[in-house]
Formats: C-alpha cells, structure tokens, sequence
C-alpha cells in the first residue's frame, strides 16, 4: 500500500506538472489551427500514458476492432485516465464536456478550438441548440465523437441509468454507436493510491442507425458494463 501511495505521489507530481506546462501553451498551438492543436492535445494524451506506465506501472490493452470512418463513441467512465488516454486511443476524437469545464481559464478556450461539445447540465433550449451546433461542425469534419453516457465517473460494479444526451447525439448525428467497456477503476480509483495493473478497453459491436430510443440505450448500458458482468 505505502508502495502504491509513492507511485500516485510521483506520477501526481510528474504528470500534472507537465500537464500544467501543457495546458498553459495550448493557446500557441491554437493560434496555428485545428490540425496543430489536436497534435497538442494528442501529445498530452502520450505523455499520460508514458508517465501512467512507467511511473505508475498502468498499461493499457485494446480489444476488438477500431472501426473505420466517424462513429458516436459511448463509453464507461470510472476515472480521468479514460478521459486523456481515449484521445490517444480514438485518434483525437471531439468529446462531450459539461460546461463547467469550458468556464476553466485557457483551458476552456482551448478545449473549445479543439472541438469539445459542451452540455449544460441545465437543459435549456439554447444550450441544446448549441450543443448541436457545434455536434454539426465536428461532423462535417469527419471526427467522431466520444460521449460518456452515464454522465460521471462510477466506482467500479456501479452501473446507472444512462443520461439523455446519447439519444439526442445519435438521433441527431445518424452515425451508428460504438459502444466502449473498460475496467479503469480498478488501477484509478475514485478514492486511495493507484494502483499497478492493465486497463482493458474494449471496443463493442457497433450499434446501427436509427434504432428507438429504450433499445439504443438497453443495447449501449449492457455493452459498456460488459467487463463488470463478466
């Protein structure tokens, strides 16, 4: 245990050091557009998984098919490791924030050059329209799009209901659904030191088009807790 806490000590220090100086010149590479800001982000994600891996001894094995072409990615949530690393994985996919984020100083903007979708938890009509706005922009071009459906990080074996917005965004988009399980909580935990081991993610089946809304969702909630009904 005193172990673990060192590493989560050191890969704090390391990670969120480097990150700081990575957030703070995002700015720079925005100025040079979309393609040179997604190598930055991009090379966050690197550093994640370097400093995971050889500091904190967390490695990362895929599973299934990457698909080809811009899909709605759904995925588990149970840690910020996902949340960098999916980059990495996904090959810079825009992502659905909370708004709360967007409202951090440099980090906000930049997240917004780089085609985050923001949701506001608040629902109203003009939020929504925004969202889908700027869903639109990402998909005309050709990203996919990452969504985290239950809405927050869960502890491991909690499955909750999934949030509305997956339905909105695939009704929306009409791109099919590539649903993501991964058992990050187990080396990340919400509470307590991380720990050494392997995330597995996982890719599903993709999920067609055009489908009700109970099925889609019945369909994605099973998918992404696949690793926590094994």
């Amino acid at each position: 245990m005193m172990l673990n806490w060192v590493r989560t000590v050191a890969f704090s220090i390391v990670f969120y050091g480097l990150s700081f100086l990575i957030v703070i010149t995002s700015p720079i590479s925005a100025l040079f557009g979309p393609k040179q800001l997604r190598r930055h982000v991009h090379f966050w994600a690197d550093t994640l998984y370097w400093t995971a891996r050889l500091i904190a001894g967390i490695d990362i094995r895929v599973e299934g098919d990457m698909p080809a072409g811009a899909v709605l990615f759904a995925g588990k949530h149970q840690s910020i490791y996902e949340t960098i690393a999916l980059v990495r994985v996904l090959e810079t996919p825009a992502m659905v924030m909370k708004r709360e984020l967007s409202d951090i100083p440099v980090w906000g903007w930049s997240a917004r050059r780089y085609g985050m979708i923001v949701v506001d938890r608040a629902a109203s009509a003009a939020a929504l329209r925004g969202m889908m706005r700027e869903a639109r922009e990402t998909l005309a071009g050709g990203r996919s799009v990452l969504i985290f459906p239950e809405g927050t990080r869960v502890n491991v074996g909690e499955m909750p209901e999934l949030k509305s917005g997956l339905a909105g965004l695939y009704r929306m988009l009409g791109l099919p659904v590539v649903p993501i399980a991964l058992d990050s909580g187990k080396v990340w935990p919400r509470k307590g030191p991380m720990k050494p081991g392997i995330v597995t993610i996982r890719f599903g089946e993709p999920i067609p088009t055009g489908l009700p809304r109970p099925e889609l969702e019945a369909r994605v909630h099973t998918a992404i807790n696949e690793l926590e009904l094994a």
